[in-house]
């Protein structure tokens, strides 16, 4: 079975959160399967093991989930993006909107270094807000974004034709 179709047998819809008329998809179903989650990781795994990656820059807070087991089997960098005001040291920031309104985003000053590869990662893209801001963090520092992954794409959103990056995503709806 295509990873795909497993994880869209899985992931669990949520109608009208956070607002009305909003159908969340719910990640927390893969985390609670302990061979789904594995089938994740190991998919991206698959992917980026031979791209040289140096640095996996994740979003602030289900990005964090994917992110830390794949740096941690390639063998790289781990960097937080997050909220503005949660990081403890000097920081760069970008500002952008997203779906239900504007978000600021940070990440340490030395958290990359110039010229380094960096995928960006992330649970969920939508209209690509979120991606698109840590893209820039990255860029700001002087890393060189390879491509934002993703576990699942709303494509209906068109958040792809908006990332400064190739993205790559496991689960599609469309």
């Amino acid at each position: 079975m295509e990873i795909d179709t497993y994880l869209k047998g899985i992931i669990r819809d949520i109608p009208d959160f956070p607002k009305k008329g909003i159908i969340f998809k719910d990640i927390t179903t893969i985390l609670l399967d302990p061979t789904a989650f594995r089938k994740v990781v190991d998919a991206f795994v698959s992917r980026y093991k031979e791209m040289r990656i140096d640095a996996i820059a994740c979003v602030e807070s289900r990005g964090f989930v994917f992110g830390a087991p794949l740096a941690y089997l390639l063998g790289t960098k781990y960097v937080l993006a997050r909220k503005k005001g949660k990081l403890p040291y000097k920081t760069v920031e970008v500002s952008y909107d997203l779906e239900y309104g504007s978000e600021t985003l940070e990440m340490h000053e030395d958290a990359i270094r110039k010229g380094e590869r960096v995928l960006v990662m992330d649970d969920l893209l939508a209209t690509g807000g979120t991606a698109t801001a840590t893209c820039k963090l990255c860029e700001k520092l002087g890393g060189n974004v390879v491509e934002a992954a993703f576990v699942i794409e709303l494509e209906y959103l068109g958040g792809r034709k908006r990332l400064p990056c190739n993205a790559y995503s496991l689960v599609k709806y469309s």
